[in-house]
């Protein structure tokens, strides 16, 4: 795996640079910068990939001085990628302060993504899905080599003691979910309670009587009946993060390194390509509705 080299995040760095210091507005660059973020894990998914088959091809019976090098090889790309979704939750932590709301309706995001959204994000237990279809559809594909005692190396090879592991961390997951699904739902009942009620009611007399003045006064009140608000959505945002990361860190530190680089490649895969087909099937839907638009127009 001598043809590695690091890759320098300097796109998606650079716009969380730029945020800071005030360069360009904070607000219209976080889409940019996921767009950044996401070509950028393609290129570690192609190292992943490339990692991948460099290791079948070896013999298994390689010097241990060999083993040792492969080894820290792989270690350095894993917690490349692992320091790339960390930097990827420190810059939406960072916007999320300021644009929260956008969090929750991401527009960087295809409806097709956003229908599976869970808090902003991936649902954590989702992890544990990928792990067991991926490891099955290995298994399938090595079977001849498993039930000769060949050890593939790979998800379909994870041992009894690793999948009593994956179990009890599932079940600790599915907990925390749990409780941040209804600590969720708690902070979604304070959009009708009788502060938004009563502001509800008053804004709407004001607007009645067209009081021009009034009217701007009382976006200060709006603003401030809406923050306390959105510092609970910031909260419950920042714990369900924190959740895909100590999801996704503890997975790893159950499997072997080269198990690591396949379950990263699964979840690479998934992410990009979920990506790519929503944002062609959204396309499509907009060129279509567009054309019956113009049909109409035109027929009037």
């Amino acid at each position: 795996m001598q043809g590695f080299h690091p890759v320098i995040m300097s796109s998606s760095t650079t716009y969380v640079a730029q945020a800071i210091n005030g360069t360009i507005a904070e607000r219209d660059t976080f889409h940019n910068f996921y767009e950044c973020w996401i070509v950028e894990q393609n290129q570690h998914l192609q190292e992943l990939i490339s990692a991948s088959k460099e290791h079948d091809g070896k013999n298994s019976q390689v010097e241990t001085d060999q083993q040792s090098v492969d080894e820290r090889i792989l270690h350095r790309l894993l917690e490349r990628v692992i320091n790339h979704y960390e930097h990827y939750y420190r810059a939406k932590s960072r916007w999320a302060k300021n644009h929260v709301m956008s969090m929750f309706n991401p527009t960087w995001r295809s409806s097709l993504e956003g229908a599976f959204l869970w808090i902003g994000g991936w649902r954590p237990s989702m992890a544990f899905h990928l792990l067991y279809s991926k490891s099955g559809l290995q298994f399938e594909a090595r079977f001849a080599e498993l039930i000769q005692g060949l050890s593939t190396g790979d998800l379909s090879d994870l041992s009894s003691s690793q999948l009593n592991l994956v179990n009890e961390l599932q079940r600790e997951i599915i907990r925390e979910e749990k409780e941040l699904t209804e600590k969720l739902a708690e902070q979604q009942e304070t959009g009708a309670d009788s502060t938004m009620v009563e502001l509800a009611h008053v804004v709407t007399e004001i607007m009645m009587m067209e009081e021009e003045m009034g009217r701007v006064m009382d976006e200060g009140r709006v603003d401030a009946t809406l923050a306390p608000k959105e510092e609970g959505l910031v909260e419950i945002l920042q714990r369900a993060d924190d959740l895909r990361m100590k999801t996704l860190k503890e997975v790893l530190n159950i499997l072997t390194q080269i198990q690591c680089v396949h379950f990263l490649i699964a979840a690479a895969e998934l992410h990009l390509r979920s990506h790519e087909w929503g944002k062609n099937r959204d396309a499509r839907h907009n060129l279509h509705y567009g054309e019956l638009g113009l049909g109409q127009r035109q027929q009037n």
